[in-house]
C-alpha cells in the first residue's frame, strides 16, 4: 500500500508551523512536504518547497515531484491584514484555493483540508451560540473569501467527489509562533506583553467576547477530522469548531494570577469593528456528534500551560 504524502501550503504561518510538527509525528519527515513563499522553521530538517499558490504550474510540479496524496491548504491573508489590500487578499485567498482544488482534482488526490473561520459570520448572523447553519454575513474580505471557499469545497465534493474537509476556526492561541495579522491575535500579543514588559495595549475593548481555542486543541481536532472515516463527515463546507470564549479583561485577569504587576490599557482601533461583527460563542454540536470532537483546554488550563512554557523559554522569546 502506497504511503501517504502530505503537502502543506502556508507551512511557515501561525497554524502551519505547528500543524507541520503534528503531521511529521504521524507520517514522518520524508512524507510531509512543507511549502510557503517564505522559509519554514523546520526547513533544515524537512522537505521544503518554495511555492506560490497562485501559480498552478508550480503546484502541479510539486504534487508530481513528491507523489502527493493529501493537501492541507493553509496559505491565506488573515482578517486585519487583508483589509489593507482587499484585491491582493482576494487573489491569494481565492485564486490560491481554486488552483489547489483544481490540482487536487486533476491529480486525483485522496483528500484535502481547507480551513474556514468564524469570520464567515457577521452582524446579521446569530452572534450568541452561533449555530452550524446560521446565516453567513461576512464583513471582511477574509470572511468573504472563507464563505466562498466553503462553497467551492462543497462544489468539488458534489461534482468531482473530492474528499474536502474543513473547520471554521475560532481565534487560535499559541506561544510558539508570532501573530499573523488576525483580529483575535491580541490574545497571543497579550501573553508576550505580560512576559516581556508586564504591560500591553489592547486594540479591542475590554468586554469584547470572542470564541477562542488553544492551538493544541486546534491541531488535534484538525488531525482527528482528517483521519476520520469519510462516512462520518456529513458537512463538506465547514464545521463549526469551538473551544471556549472570553474577553480581553478575563484573559488579563487570568494572566495576573501569575504576573500580578501586569497592566493592560485598552485603545480600540479599526479591528474593533471586525470583532463586533463576529460571534460571541459557537455551537459546534455537529462536529461533536458526527466525528467526536471534544476540546481539552479551557481558559484556566490554557493560561497555565502558556505561562509555564514561556517561562521555560524566556530567553528565546525576549530576543525574538
Amino acid at each position: 500500500m502506497a504511503e501517504d504524502k502530505i503537502l502543506i501550503t502556508g507551512a511557515s504561518g501561525q497554524i502551519g508551523s505547528i500543524l507541520s510538527i503534528g503531521l511529521i509525528e504521524i507520517y514522518g519527515y520524508k512524507n510531509v512536504i512543507l511549502s510557503d513563499i517564505k522559509p519554514s522553521q523546520l526547513e533544515s530538517q524537512s522537505v521544503f518547497e518554495t511555492l506560490d499558490v497562485t501559480n498552478s504550474q508550480q503546484i502541479s510540479s510539486v504534487i508530481e515531484k513528491h507523489g502527493i496524496t493529501q493537501i492541507y491548504h493553509l496559505a491565506a491573508i488573515l482578517s486585519a491584514t487583508g483589509e489593507v489590500d482587499p484585491i491582493f487578499t482576494w487573489n491569494i485567498n481565492m485564486g490560491g484555493l481554486i488552483h489547489i482544488l483544481e490540482a487536487a482534482r486533476v491529480h486525483k488526490l485522496e483528500k484535502m483540508f481547507i480551513p474556514s473561520s468564524i469570520a464567515v459570520y457577521g452582524h446579521n448572523s446569530e452572534l450568541d451560540l452561533t449555530s452550524q447553519y446560521s446565516y453567513q454575513d461576512p464583513s471582511t474580505l477574509y470572511g468573504l473569501s472563507k464563505t466562498a471557499g466553503e462553497l467551492w469545497g462543497q462544489y468539488y465534493f458534489d461534482k468531482y467527489e473530492l474528499d474536502v474537509r474543513s473547520l471554521r476556526y475560532p481565534g487560535l492561541i499559541s506561544y510558539e509562533s508570532l501573530p499573523g495579522g488576525g483580529t483575535t491575535d491580541y490574545a497571543v500579543d497579550m501573553f508576550h506583553g505580560a512576559i516581556k514588559a508586564q504591560q500591553y495595549t489592547c486594540y479591542l475593548s475590554e468586554d469584547t467576547r470572542l470564541p477562542m481555542m488553544y492551538i493544541d486543541d486546534a491541531i488535534r481536532g484538525t488531525l482527528e477530522l482528517m483521519r476520520s472515516d469519510p462516512d462520518k463527515i456529513k458537512i463538506r463546507s465547514g464545521y463549526n469548531f469551538s473551544g471556549f470564549n472570553f474577553t480581553p479583561q478575563e484573559l488579563a485577569d487570568e494572566i495576573k494570577l501569575y504576573i500580578p504587576e501586569f497592566k493592560v490599557d485598552y485603545e480600540p482601533d479599526h479591528r474593533q469593528l471586525i470583532a463586533d461583527s463576529w460571534p460571541d460563542s459557537i455551537d459546534d454540536s455537529e462536529a461533536r456528534q458526527q466525528w467526536g470532537w471534544s476540546q481539552e483546554f479551557g481558559l484556566k488550563e490554557m493560561v497555565k500551560v502558556i505561562i509555564e512554557s514561556i517561562d521555560k523559554n524566556k530567553p528565546t522569546l525576549q530576543t525574538s
